[in-house]
């Protein structure tokens, strides 16, 4: 295999000069706590008695007269309202009964929320989804505090729980730790079909029945959903960090590939504990996987929430990345993957055609990837390059074999869809935003046009309805960020605006708001540091002001006089603007860094 390419080692070497400090605190105070931290062994009699008191008795005994047998702790996000974590009501006791054969013991260590961000899409209970994110990873290290446990295994898989459970399971990062996912749904209608029907409803050429129609069509059994968002962005950036097994993302729920992937997850992990083999999280996670994990979001043009999760989830490491690492991964990595939205395959035609294993072997094989990282699966990275299948003689990982050719879904670096990443980085006299230029075609990387202002997406689509935006121009809404209102995606948006593209109009978004994974294929300018309601400049534009957005020259800026525009008075957010439940997090507000630093109430 080639050498790891100079520039990705320059990278690393600015990321490890910018961290060193943080890093440095943050491993010795891992290696303390493996040192020092309480395990069993140094429990009290009444604490352990607390600890073993609703285990099975045979267990129980096994496990006071040898401490050597190994104790795993589950923390799971299951509910059986999102259909990607519903499959785990089972996991428990399947782990339990895996371990049990191999002489280990497994207790539920606690339970963290989980929420569906498609659910709550233009609802209010969305202004909470991004603060459950470190709710979620503060309830991992609630469950994990029981200091009862030789390895962890998280159950997550969808938007903030995935990034929740490894930020909570950072702070335990002394201790393994593999997640066990449990896989998309078969496939439904096509993902331009659903887009489709979707835009006609905003057209009122359809009735809510016939959207419902759609929309169940596609969500409609257990397991994740098959575009690639930020869920299927998760598992890929797990197999990346080598937090899963190889291949163990994309197989259906409850195939017979699904079922051995689990019971090879929970067998790796005790027996390389009770062999002392296991990496530490805390090893795991460093400078290269991180890379590692952007280079992956990136080459397969995954979630823009990756520029916000990963950095937080780098920060609970004592790891400090910024847009401009994402940018510089960016330039360096060509964009080898079409998955809806920014093609129209799903998950299950990316996984069939060779998926994470592909991308892996193509980026080690053209030194763009850091392959010598360990992995909780007890070898390097390299090895996720081989693709898991049952065969007689049980689960086996062979060398990639794809029969079909996959040209619309994947490609090599010498033929990529784009020279580039899937996000880009725009910035100005505006700030600083993220732009997934993966999800739109290069014809509309251009924009320059007037502003309509909105503190509310009703609001725009309500002047859509009314026939107001019949016109090019670019929607500013504000007010949207993580210390406003919880930064809420605005899916909500994407069909009005399509719409009005599709009918010769030039459009897009600006916003301090989230578009995520699932953006649609609007030039869309996200993320936005600094803030509108810190007062910024993108709260001083007023509906008529010129802005544009140039992509390839990744500029966003306002065409106003810089004089004139920091004179008027900034936009003030409504306080009496409807809320649900936000008073519950109003020192998510207060503490919450932008979304450059993660927004993340972690400092």
């Amino acid at each position: 295999m080639p050498e790891v390419c100079q520039a990705l080692v320059d990278l690393l070497d600015t990321i490890k000069t910018r961290s060193a400090v943080s890093r440095q605190r943050y491993v010795e105070h891992m290696q303390w706590c493996e040192a020092n931290a309480p395990r069993r062994a140094g429990l009290s009699c009444s604490n352990l008695a607390h600890t073993y008191a609703a285990m099975p008795v045979d267990q129980r005994d096994n496990s006071i007269n040898n401490q050597a047998i190994v104790n795993l702790g589950i923390v799971t996000a299951y509910n059986d309202m999102l259909s990607a974590h519903q499959p785990y009501a089972a996991y428990p006791d399947k782990i339990k009964a895996i371990a049990s054969s191999l002489s280990a013991t497994v207790q539920v260590a606690g339970g963290v929320p989980a929420m569906c961000d498609g659910i709550t899409q233009g609802q209010l209970g969305m202004e909470l989804s991004l603060y459950s994110r470190d709710v979620i990873a503060q309830a991992t290290a609630v469950a994990l505090s029981h200091a009862a446990f030789d390895g962890i295994i998280c159950l997550g898989i969808c938007d903030k729980i995935v990034p929740g459970l490894l930020i909570g399971a950072l702070q335990f990062g002394y201790l393994p730790t593999i997640f066990i996912p449990s896989g998309p749904m078969t496939s439904g209608i096509s993902n331009s079909e659903k887009a489709e029907v979707r835009q006609r409803f905003a057209r009122g050429e359809i009735d809510k029945k016939e959207l419902l129609a759609s929309e169940l069509k596609c969500y409609h059994s257990a397991g994740t959903c098959t575009f690639y968002g930020t869920a299927n962005t998760n598992e890929l950036m797990l197999e990346f960090l080598g937090l899963q097994l190889p291949g163990s993302s994309f197989p259906n729920p409850e195939t017979e590939l699904r079922e051995a992937l689990t019971a090879s997850a929970v067998g790796k992990l005790c027996e390389s504990i009770r062999d002392e083999q296991a990496p530490a999280l805390y090893q795991l996670i460093d400078e290269r996987a991180v890379i590692n994990a952007m280079i992956g979001i990136l080459v397969s043009g995954g979630s823009t929430n990756h520029t916000i999760h990963l950095v937080a989830i780098a920060k609970a490491a004592g790891i400090q990345l910024n847009w401009d690492d994402f940018q510089r991964v960016s330039d360096l990595v060509p964009l080898l993957t079409k998955v809806y939205p920014n093609g129209s395959a799903d998950v299950n035609e990316f996984h069939r055609f060779g998926g994470i294993q592909f991308l892996i072997d193509e980026l080690q094989s053209n030194g763009l990837l850091f392959g010598d990282c360990p992995t909780i699966a007890g070898s390097s990275l390299s090895d996720y390059r081989l693709t898991p299948v049952v065969d007689e003689s049980g689960l086996v990982w062979n060398p990639l074999e794809v029969d079909e050719p996959s040209d619309l879904v994947l490609r090599k670096a010498n033929n990529a869809f784009s020279n580039t990443g899937g996000i880009c980085l725009v910035k100005g006299n505006l700030g600083r935003a993220i732009v997934k230029t993966s999800a739109v075609d290069s014809q509309y990387h251009r924009i320059s046009a007037p502003a309509e202002v909105f503190t509310d997406q009703n609001d725009l689509i309500a002047a859509y309805k009314a026939g107001e935006l019949n016109k090019d121009f670019i929607a500013v809404l504000i007010f949207q960020g993580p210390k406003a209102n919880g930064m809420p995606e605005l899916h909500k948006l994407m069909p009005a605006l399509a719409n009005l593209q599709d009918a010769g109009h030039r459009v897009a978004l600006l916003t301090d708001g989230r578009l995520s994974g699932a953006s649609g294929k609007i030039l869309s300018a996200i993320h936005c540091v600094p803030e509108a309601v810190n007062s910024a400049a993108l709260a001083r534009i007023k509906t008529g002001d010129l802005i544009e957005i140039d992509v390839p020259a990744r500029t966003m800026n306002h065409k106003v006089d810089e004089s004139q525009l920091m004179s008027r008075d900034p936009a003030v957010l409504n306080p009496e603007n409807p809320t649900f439940a936000r008073p519950l997090f109003a020192s998510h507000c207060t503490s919450v860094s932008n979304a450059e630093e993660g927004a993340t109430i972690l400092h």
